[in-house]
């Protein structure tokens, strides 16, 4: 069974049993970057918070963990790296969507040109970084201190594995990304077994450059969660 899409596209039904969805956006975004995804998965329960990026890791997980309780956490950047902050506390998740997240001492200089690009030009080098072309300063959080905050907070993050009885957790890679996003996925492989797939037709910012590409996996992932 197929339905059409906000983008015109078909898309297969996604059954209305499963765990519901949660939406993380990262650093120099809000809940906002999901609206085109959000728009897929209409038929689906889906919360997409603002975070508050307060730049205290544990205070973060801590807001999101009531939403992340039983749910399929779908992140991207930041947001990545706040479900593998997840997916290793007391949290329950059913399952992880992580889309290039910070690996810490794992691959020691990942966020070292955002960091630059920041120092040098604030949130707009950042974001021209970090996400690319299709970035815009209307994107970012009205809050001047929040990319600031969150930086120094993704930089400073160490993973841990997933505690046990977690759900799966699967790393995204873009295909158009730099080298060193898939020695990062590639490193959490090693270090911790999650496996890895690339998704076509994007780079870091999947949420705009490939929305349907990345509902689609969201529902595949879903349904089989939900033993469909």
């Amino acid at each position: 069974m197929t339905r059409t899409t906000a983008s015109g596209l078909t898309h297969p039904v996604a059954p209305r049993s499963g765990p519901p969805v949660l939406l993380v956006h990262g650093a120099g975004t809000t809940a906002r970057l999901w609206d085109r995804v959000r728009a897929e998965l209409r038929d689906l329960p889906v919360v997409a918070p603002d975070r508050r990026s307060s730049g205290d890791l544990a205070a973060e997980v801590a807001d999101l963990a009531p939403w992340a309780e039983g749910a399929l956490v779908v992140g991207v950047s930041g947001g990545a790296t706040l479900g593998l902050a997840l997916a290793s506390s007391e949290v329950r998740l059913a399952g992880a969507i992580l889309h290039e997240p910070a690996v810490g001492g794992l691959l020691p200089g990942l966020l070292a040109p955002v960091a630059a690009a920041f120092a040098a030009h604030g949130v707009a080098g950042f974001g021209r970084t970090l996400y690319g072309p299709l970035w815009s300063p209307e994107m970012a959080p009205d809050d001047p201190g929040a990319v600031e905050r969150d930086l120094a907070m993704f930089r400073a993050f160490e993973p841990s594995a997933p505690r046990r009885g977690q759900g799966p957790v699967l790393v995204t890679v873009g295909a158009q990304s730099p080298p060193a996003r898939f020695q990062a996925a590639g490193a959490l492989e090693e270090a911790f077994g999650l496996t890895h797939r690339v998704v076509e037709g994007c780079a870091h910012f999947v949420p705009i450059e490939a929305p349907l590409t990345l509902a689609r996996l969201v529902v595949s992932v879903r349904r089989e969660l939900s033993g469909g």
